[in-house]
């Protein structure tokens, strides 16, 4: 989604054409998930905290700039991390209320 989300093309279609949940994570709770991942290229740098606050701050506005609704992430588990997603469509009306 990164990469796709950078087109001003791009976040227009998505913004217009789907329902954009964009689960936010701030760079301190990424670093902490990350720090041991050697598959991340953007990361695979002198300091990857550093890289992350500098991708945050880019992209950040643009994914809120596109997202019908934004959800903090912190350290819930999946489930309730889901339960938050479907509460926000229920309430939005883009679910029915189960």
């Amino acid at each position: 989604m990164a990469v796709v989300v950078l087109r001003a093309t791009n976040r227009r279609h998505l913004r217009d054409r789907s329902q954009v949940i964009y689960l936010n994570s701030f760079p301190d709770e990424l670093f902490r998930r990350l720090r041991h991942d050697g598959n991340r290229p953007l990361l695979q740098v002198a300091d990857p905290l550093a890289r992350l606050r500098d991708l945050h701050a880019q992209r950040d506005p643009l994914y809120r700039e596109i997202a019908h609704f934004v959800i903090d992430t912190g350290r819930p588990s999946v489930s309730t991390l889901l339960n938050m997603i479907v509460m926000q469509l229920e309430l939005a009306g883009v679910i029915p209320a189960l």
